[in-house]
């Protein structure tokens, strides 16, 4: 029989040849096969007791039942195979552990097996054995499915100009699986900043948006990981929902999960760590410029065996698939808690900001940046405001205020101007000099309402007198008014004015003079 066996059409060739007439040794000679080959499959045919026709109409699967040739039994595994196979499972689970090598578990299998394998053959049954307990999944790749995210496991280095010490940089690392277009960034840390940071360069490098980030179970991105759902970092998880991409974390310690980006973190090992050997940074602006011409190169570098690049591989397939960039940059949002005071405001960097009066005494959430300021409770927004600087100012917004607190908000010289006005010129005059008799006008806005009260609480015409016979003695003042009244020297009639511009005041027992008033 020959070695292998051959094709069902082979066989069909072979079989009309001979239903023609030819020899076995012409078939062989036109099928360019062995004669004995020929010799053996006709014995088979002959033996069959079947007519040409009825051979020639059977399907594959018939006709190679009808012509397989028998395989030689299986043979009993050996002692010593069977022995190895026994320790296979413990020295797989074994070899997980930090500092135990290969090496080490032939060493022990020969002290023990002293006719056992040698060690290439002990490392290949090992390998198959893993090989079928951990199969290996094959992934398909979607042009603007995923972008995975890793910081390389060798740092780079920049020089500190005032003090001359080294000081050790993350290298960031994305890549986008179906194009395998990469991007790399140097940072300080590996802190939520610096990573929103990074993914946010590396969504501009690319132009736009894939569906979902894959990262690592680091801290900055994942609060608490799981194996069913894990609690993402919410600035992180903000940052995505600003650019319209899912996060989706790699189980821990399984790396195959995002193999791409392992493998594209040992690349750049090669074509950009490489190119930066004995090159000095002082800053991490230097250090970035010449790690992304060095990605250039990589990126723009033909695939092994292959006529195109990442790049271009990128261009024509993956970047028409990208989601469309946001054009407003995400701005990192800090965190404050604070307790809304009773007055309404809470307190943030030295500036205080309204919110509604009725949850004073609770406790909310204030996310801000450089130019808003968000107030939570319980998820819920309550209250939202621009950004003020100044020292101990006060931003509020009429709804958030209590009806009382409201009238106070509204005081104002020009309000207290047109009420006095309303009642008489003589108090509008009066109600002018109290205020530009203070430093700030502020100081007289509660005097103005006190003695504009008085025109509900006596009439208008007593409120009158009192402020012309105050204004005679220039006394602009609320005790002053309270006094006159008090006293009913609103009642008694005025002195007319003499030509040297003297008065001279009624006897009475309560009038004591301005001195008194001031």
């Amino acid at each position: 029989m020959p070695n292998h066996s051959l094709s069902m059409s082979k066989i069909r060739q072979v079989l009309r040849c001979y239903a023609s007439g030819s020899g076995t040794k012409s078939i062989s000679h036109m099928l360019g096969m062995s004669r004995n080959t020929v010799k053996k499959y006709l014995q088979i045919y002959q033996k069959s007791g079947l007519s040409m026709e009825e051979v020639l109409s059977l399907e594959d699967s018939s006709l190679h039942t009808l012509f397989q040739v028998k395989e030689k039994p299986i043979e009993e595994p050996s002692a010593r195979y069977q022995a190895l196979q026994v320790l296979l499972p413990e020295y797989a689970k074994r070899l997980k552990k930090k500092g135990v090598s290969r090496r080490q578990l032939f060493l022990e299998y020969r002290s023990s097996h002293s006719d056992g394998y040698a060690h290439s053959r002990f490392c290949a049954y090992l390998r198959a054995y893993f090989a079928q307990s951990h199969p290996i999944a094959r992934l398909e790749h979607k042009a603007g499915d995923k972008m995975f995210i890793d910081y390389a496991g060798d740092k780079l280095s920049i020089i500190d100009t005032d003090t001359g010490e080294i000081l050790p940089v993350e290298v960031f690392v994305s890549i986008l699986p179906c194009s395998q277009l990469t991007f790399v960034q140097a940072v300080m840390s590996q802190r939520k900043e610096d990573l929103i940071h990074c993914c946010e360069a590396a969504l501009l490098f690319y132009g736009g948006t894939p569906a979902a980030i894959v990262p690592d179970n680091l801290r900055a991105a994942v609060s608490r990981p799981s194996r069913y759902e894990a609690e993402l970092n919410e600035d992180f998880a903000a940052f995505a929902e600003h650019y319209g991409c899912a996060v989706i974390p790699a189980r821990v310690r399984k790396p195959r999960d995002k193999a791409l980006v392992e493998g594209a973190i040992k690349l750049i090992y090669r074509s950009i760590y490489t190119k930066l050997e004995g090159r000095e940074f002082y800053d991490l602006a230097s250090l970035n410029a010449a790690i992304h011409v060095a990605l250039e190169l990589h990126n723009n570098a033909l695939f092994t065996q292959r006529s195109y690049s990442r790049r271009e591989q990128y261009e024509e397939i993956e970047r028409s698939c990208m989601g469309p960039l946001n054009p407003i940059r995400f701005e990192l949002k800090l965190r404050h808690t604070a307790t809304v005071q009773k007055n309404g405001f809470i307190r943030l960097e030295k500036h205080y900001y309204s919110v509604p009066y009725k949850h004073i005494g609770k406790k909310v959430n204030v996310l801000y940046n450089s130019t808003t300021l968000d107030i939570y409770l319980k998820y819920e927004k309550i209250a939202t405001h621009t950004r003020n600087y100044k020292l101990y100012g006060y931003t509020s917004q009429q709804e958030h205020l209590a009806s009382c607190q409201r009238v106070i908000t509204d005081w104002n010289p020009e309000k207290f101007l047109v009420e006095a006005a309303s009642i008489h010129p003589d108090v509008e005059s009066f109600i002018r000099q109290v205020i530009e008799l203070k430093i700030h006008p502020e100081q007289a806005y509660k005097s103005c309402r006190g003695i504009l009260n008085f025109a509900s609480r006596v009439g208008r015409k007593r409120l009158i007198n009192a402020c012309r016979w105050a204004s005679c003695h220039g006394l602009y003042n609320y005790p002053a008014i309270e006094k006159i009244l008090k006293n009913r020297q609103d009642e008694l009639p005025m002195e007319e004015n003499t030509d040297d511009g003297s008065h001279q005041m009624p006897a009475h027992e309560n009038i004591r003079g301005k001195e008194y008033y001031s």
